[in-house]
């Protein structure tokens, strides 16, 4: 693979504006930016959760995630590209079950918190469910690829899963929500 940037800063961005992967420009406010830029956000608390000590199994499902990721950032930077299809989601299901199998079944509301990777994990799963607020804005404008629509609805569903697992891993326990009225 040849050098993709060979300098960082380019100035066609000081108006405003900024270029798909199809040579288009649009405004860095577009649905479409807001939109991989989110995403973007969220790749980036996933590595966050990565720089913790982790369950091996819990590290290589984020790590490839983290791929899954760029992939659908790039879709999602090239109007009319696909390069994300229903197996992604169904692996997140695969995920999603084998640590979900592990964990009692849930009888009261968590508290996103925790450790550092079990915080910063709800951290995550949030911004994911934004990404997938911007993706389905997007969607209403815009004809966008389905599979990553029901990519990242999955993946905010996996990351409330592997924020549990984690809260297990690094406390022993989650912190449950206690109503007012019980505090």
């Amino acid at each position: 693979m040849g050098h993709r940037l060979s300098k960082i800063y380019t100035r066609t961005g000081d108006q405003g504006e900024t270029g798909l992967g199809d040579g288009s420009r649009v405004s860095k406010t577009h649905p479409r930016v807001e939109t991989f830029g989110t995403v973007d956000e969220l790749n980036s608390l996933i590595g966050m959760i990565l720089a913790h000590e982790l369950p091996q199994a819990v590290r290589d499902c984020l790590v490839a995630i983290q791929h899954d990721l760029f992939d659908l950032g790039g879709e999602l930077s090239v109007p009319g590209y696909e390069a994300v299809d229903a197996s992604y989601a169904e692996r997140l299901e695969t995920e999603l079950d084998k640590f979900n199998d592990t964990l009692p079944a849930l009888k009261e509301f968590i508290l996103p918190a925790g450790g550092i990777a079990t915080s910063t994990c709800h951290l995550a799963r949030a911004v994911c469910r934004r990404a997938e607020r911007d993706a389905v804005a997007l969607a209403a404008s815009e004809a966008i690829n389905p599979a990553g629509l029901i990519y990242l609805n999955r993946l905010s569903d996996l990351l409330f899963v592997v924020a549990r697992v984690l809260a297990r891993f690094e406390n022993g326990e989650e912190v449950l929500w206690q109503p007012g009225k019980n505090r």
